[in-house]
């Protein structure tokens, strides 16, 4: 009985293995995408209860192919005289910071509630999020591009 033919087995490496790009920062500013979600106007009687409570929606979106660590703030308050005078100041309810992680292209739903003492238009595009790779060895979170203002109309009935 013949021993069958013995071939050498090859192994082939690449000579330059590739080295995972390090992203830049616009890259890490554009992890998260946000949104909010809340009426345009609101309708609330200030005579029967002083202060008027709106559901809004903040939408987070993993726009990675990686995890992401994500901080929300919403202590952050607008405090330039223009934006006052337009504006007004409200308050967020409840939690005041968060922090979760979103997998690859995930999108996570947030429910707030804003609190408003009287009429006006309020901005209500003052959380801040801040996100990073998971995998990532750094101190802070890259802040994540904010969205264009987002106004809604508090009247009463």
């Amino acid at each position: 009985q013949e021993l069958p033919e013995m071939a050498l087995l090859k192994f082939f490496r690449p000579e330059s293995t590739p080295v995972p790009a390090k992203p830049t920062p616009e890259q890490l500013s554009n992890l998260i995408k946000t949104s909010l979600h809340y009426p345009e106007s609101f309708s609330h009687s200030f005579h029967r209860k002083s202060l008027c409570l709106v559901p809004v929606t903040l939408l987070l979106s993993n726009c990675s192919q990686a995890v992401v660590d994500v901080m929300i703030d919403l202590r952050h308050k607008t405090t330039s005289p223009e934006s006052l005078e337009i504006h007004g100041s409200f308050t967020w309810l409840g939690q005041t910071q968060y922090k979760l992680q979103l997998k690859s292209q995930e999108v996570y739903s947030l429910q707030l509630k804003a609190c408003f003492v009287h009429t006006g238009v309020y901005n209500l595009g003052t959380p801040r999020v801040f996100a990073k790779l998971v995998d990532q060895v750094t101190l802070f979170e890259t802040s994540q591009q904010n969205s264009m203002p987002a106004l809604i109309i508090i009247n009463s009935i």
